[in-house]
């Protein structure tokens, strides 16, 4: 049996799949805990940043380079300690480097 495929937005994929509902929604919230710590992050570090996974009471930040990291490490303690008091259940914050390669 052939089925007429037909175009659908990402929003409404999301929508029908519980699964790409759930990664939709676990996105949304990595994205809206790194703007809750934004404030505490030093400006010159926050460009090297980006929202990574959650895995339940553990959330990830893809940091770019271990520079960074290593700066960034020490303010994880007060970085959970918001997140918490703003109702997040974050209990680690885990530091993955991901550094993108130079375009050839």
């Amino acid at each position: 049996m052939n089925r007429p495929h037909r175009a659908v937005s990402l929003q409404q994929a999301a929508q029908e799949s519980p699964t790409l509902a759930r990664l939709s929604e676990l996105a949304r919230d990595s994205g809206e805990r790194l703007k809750a710590i934004e404030r505490l992050i030093p400006e010159a570090l926050r460009s090297a940043i980006q929202p990574g996974p959650i895995d339940g009471e553990t959330w990830c930040l893809l940091v770019q380079s271990n520079a960074a990291a290593a700066k960034l490490r020490q303010l994880l303690p007060s970085l959970a300690s918001h997140l918490r008091s703003q109702g997040w259940e974050v209990s680690t914050i885990r530091l993955k480097v991901h550094i993108n390669p130079e375009p050839q």
